[in-house]
């Protein structure tokens, strides 16, 4: 069963800003149909935001991205989830946390180190496995071992 990976704004941006980095290889897995990639309403959003006020030439990659690409995605969140998620995180990263645990993903990849890595207590309280690009694919080439 191919894993279903969720990827929060900062990591999607960079997949789409750097052809070389960790988050591209990600993408590039979900595009061939090796991982299920699996993205939040909010995550998308947040990310053509990001990139029409910092990255306007990436635009057209990331929508050419989202045509072809086959992607899951994953309803907002209830209120009540994003409550229970904000007792475990930042408020402001408690919508993506929270979808990320409603979909039931086997990985969450997130640059953001600040609120979601540097704190072992999320992944503990989530219940999720949480890492950076490079951690994602460290433990996928685990997994085929």
């Amino acid at each position: 069963m191919k894993p279903r990976v969720f990827l929060d704004s900062s990591a999607l941006i960079a997949g789409l800003a750097s052809p070389t980095g960790a988050s591209n290889v990600i993408l590039t897995l979900a595009e061939a149909e090796i991982i299920t990639l699996v993205v939040s309403e909010e995550v998308l959003v947040e990310v053509e935001r990001n990139l029409q006020e910092k990255l306007p030439r990436a635009l057209p990659e990331y929508r050419r991205f989202l045509a072809t690409c086959p992607l899951e995605k994953g309803a907002a969140p209830s209120g009540a989830e994003v409550a229970a998620a904000r007792q475990i995180i930042h408020a402001d990263d408690a919508p993506v946390l929270a979808a990320a645990m409603a979909l039931g993903i086997d990985y969450l990849v997130t640059l953001n180190r600040k609120h979601f890595l540097d704190d072992p207590e999320v992944a503990r309280k989530s219940h999720l496995r949480l890492g950076t690009p490079g951690d994602f694919l460290a433990w996928f080439r685990n997994t085929l071992q």
